[in-house]
């Protein structure tokens, strides 16, 4: 039977309490220190990696050892993402923080170009504006390996549960979800979580009314009125942009390999390596812009959608490789920006880079959409 006390631990992340064994279980993981290996030292892993691994657990173990809470384990984290910061952009900068309450608890809809450096983002501007950093949703497609999940629920991630079966076992799920992070912005913690289930592949947010749908479960089965309780919920639109995309190539791939084969066969470790390449690849200027709490009578999911993409397309920060793939004039476009752009450009497979474009261009698109719709 479920303590009634702690009703959510099969999805929350993880105590204080639990902080210290799940870092035991993660460094005494051999498959944590494969991948460590395989990503840090490939060349050398097939011939080194027996000598490294008892080096690594002590390393881990002396980083880690003595971390026994939430607020230890965000510290060390914040100290990767500044290193992170520092070593792959050349610009990190936010916007309409001015606008929220730091005492307030918000349901961010993010859109989602990265698996996890969207929350990261999101969640450095909120610390460097002393706000709490949010409670991050993340499927439970990326929690495959047992050492991931530990990861993930350590740094504040609570599951989303996908991989259910069978239409009573998906809308327990459902509802224990929307349940979840209704318990959780009324008490402690403000939420991140994506418009959308998977990356916008092809550089075109937009948010599924289903994820509107799922908020609303706890609503409905509360009895409480649609519109008064998408108000309750204090959604916030936010629009994450990188000027390079460190995974632009291989969304383009998948996209290719639909359009050409009919299908995409992903890798076993792909949504981990996808992970690694987003975090150690080179992004140039991020920016994290903040819309405003959702205002105003909703009639339905549809509606919440479409003003959530509003206000992400109408704050989404232009760089100037949007535009040079948009072939659009910006005084934002200076030589070195079109040089930069190239560079990157050149490196993508000839069959491929038409997707890429249109990956960049899309955000300019949909901004001046939007502005017209607007009028």
């Amino acid at each position: 039977m479920v303590n009634s006390l702690d009703k959510f631990s099969d999805i929350r992340p993880y105590n204080d309490d639990e902080i210290q064994p799940a870092i035991q279980r993660v460094i005494n993981n051999k498959e944590f220190l494969d991948a460590i290996i395989s990503f840090r030292f490939s060349k050398t892993a097939k011939f080194t990696g027996f000598i490294l691994k008892p080096l690594l657990r002590r390393y881990f173990l002396y980083k880690w050892g003595t971390i026994n809470s939430i607020d230890g384990m965000q510290r060390i984290v914040g100290g990767y993402i500044q290193h992170m910061i520092d070593s792959t952009t050349t610009q990190f900068s936010y916007s309409g923080l001015e606008n929220l309450e730091p005492t307030q608890n918000y349901l961010f809809v993010s859109n989602h170009r990265d698996i996890a450096m969207d929350p990261a983002f999101v969640n450095w501007a909120l610390f460097s504006e002393n706000f709490k950093t949010v409670r991050i949703a993340i499927g439970d497609n990326l929690l495959s390996k047992p050492y991931v999940s530990d990861l993930m629920r350590m740094n504040k991630s609570f599951i989303v549960k996908r991989s259910v079966s069978g239409v009573r076992e998906m809308m327990k799920a459902l509802t224990h979800l929307s349940e979840y992070i209704f318990s959780s912005l009324q008490e402690d913690s403000s939420i991140w979580i994506a418009q959308r289930e998977g990356r916008a592949k092809d550089g075109f947010d937009k948010t599924e009314p289903a994820i509107v749908k799922m908020f609303y479960v706890n609503g409905k089965k509360k009895k409480i009125a649609f519109s008064d309780y998408i108000k309750q919920l204090n959604i916030v639109p936010v629009a994450v942009s990188y000027e390079f995309d460190p995974c632009d190539q291989q969304k383009a791939q998948e996209l290719y390999d639909k359009a050409e084969k009919g299908e995409y066969k992903k890798s076993e470790f792909e949504d981990l390596e996808s992970i690694v390449r987003g975090i150690v690849g080179k992004k140039g200027h991020v920016h994290v812009a903040f819309g405003s709490p959702l205002q105003g009578e909703f009639t339905d999911a549809d509606e919440v959608a479409k003003e959530i993409d509003a206000q992400i397309y109408q704050n989404y920060y232009l760089h100037p490789s949007n535009f040079i793939a948009a072939k659009q004039a910006s005084q934002k476009i200076t030589e070195s920006d079109k040089q930069a752009f190239e560079k990157h450009f050149m490196a993508i497979k000839p069959e491929l880079q038409a997707s890429v474009l249109t990956m960049y261009a899309n955000p300019v698109k949909n901004h001046a959409k939007n502005q017209i719709d607007q009028k």
